[in-house]
């Protein structure tokens, strides 16, 4: 079926209880279309400087993503930095310098237009909505938010959200973009705007898929160590749409699988500064972890 991913591409220095990365690759769209191009075509639309490192487009191109729709403008690339220190679900914020980010406007070039699903990353919701507007017809829509526009654009966000098929945000975004405490109202409340299905990211607790007349939840993979949990979120929606893609079908078995390969993803992520563990996986350790996620959840053969 095939994705087009949406996003940013960035330039990520991290400091973590594991050490220190300078200007590693980054960015929403990096992530998750890594995670995703194990299991199906991907495309990226995103704006880089012309100061982004060719290394960092060839590692792109050599994982099969397609970047012809990466523009490279004058001008220097997006650059965040940010710390974790104790609580390891939450990066402080050291450093965030927009660049040619900040004038991005998504043109979606002709063959990409008919890509059949549909990666809306973590960008201003009037931007998201011109995207789908230059789309033609994709049979899944899905996207991705933060609390900044959930304060700032929340009436945009919300008719953004009416339009698409799958929302995918962590539990204190969903918990903000409702004005709800309980994260099963709160879930219940975005889902009445629109979306069939909201998938809600906990970090090291899991994730948990709500639809109208459901509830599905998992584990996150048991780490010992986590090196760097920058891009585990997008690498989590990758997986799962990949997988959704790889598969041709979105019914609840199969909706509830993809859950599982998006935690396999972000797993394997976090593994590393940066998403350089992503660029060394094999499908086989995927199949393997994706086995070892089956017999945590398992509870009625033991």
């Amino acid at each position: 079926m095939g994705i087009l991913a949406v996003g940013s591409v960035a330039l990520d220095t991290i400091r973590t209880p594991s050490g220190y990365a300078e200007e590693v690759l980054g960015g929403s769209a990096t992530y998750f279309s890594l995670a995703a191009s194990y299991f199906t075509d991907v495309s990226i639309v995103a704006v880089v400087g012309d100061d982004f490192p060719e290394k960092h487009l060839a590692f792109l191109q050599r994982k099969g993503i397609d970047t012809s729709g990466l523009h490279r403008v004058k001008g220097k690339t997006f650059r965040w930095s940010g710390e974790y220190t104790g609580d390891m679900n939450c990066a402080m914020t050291l450093d965030t310098q927009l660049n040619v980010f900040a004038e991005f406007s998504p043109h979606i070039r002709p063959e990409h237009r008919r890509k059949e699903l549909l990666f809306l990353g973590n960008i201003d919701p009037d931007l998201q909505r011109t995207v789908l507007e230059q789309m033609e017809h994709p049979n899944l829509v899905a996207c991705d938010t933060m609390n900044y526009w959930i304060n700032n654009t929340r009436e945009a966000l919300r008719k953004m959200l009416s339009l698409v098929d799958l929302v995918i945000i962590n539990d204190a975004e969903a918990r903000q973009l409702a004005d709800e405490r309980n994260l099963y109202r709160a879930a219940r409340t975005i889902l009445a705007w629109g979306p069939k299905t909201l998938v809600v990211k906990r970090g090291e607790h899991g994730a948990v898929m709500v639809r109208p007349r459901s509830v599905f939840c998992i584990p996150a993979y048991p780490l010992e160590e986590v090196v760097d949990p920058t891009g585990a979120g997008d690498s989590f929606a990758g997986g799962l749409m990949g997988y959704l893609s790889a598969s041709g079908k979105t019914d609840e078995p199969t909706l509830r699988r993809s859950l599982v390969f998006g935690s396999v993803m972000a797993s394997f992520n976090v593994a590393e500064f940066g998403p350089r563990r992503l660029g060394e996986l094999t499908f086989t350790e995927i199949e393997s972890r994706y086995r070892e996620f089956e017999k945590l959840a398992e509870f009625t053969k033991l």
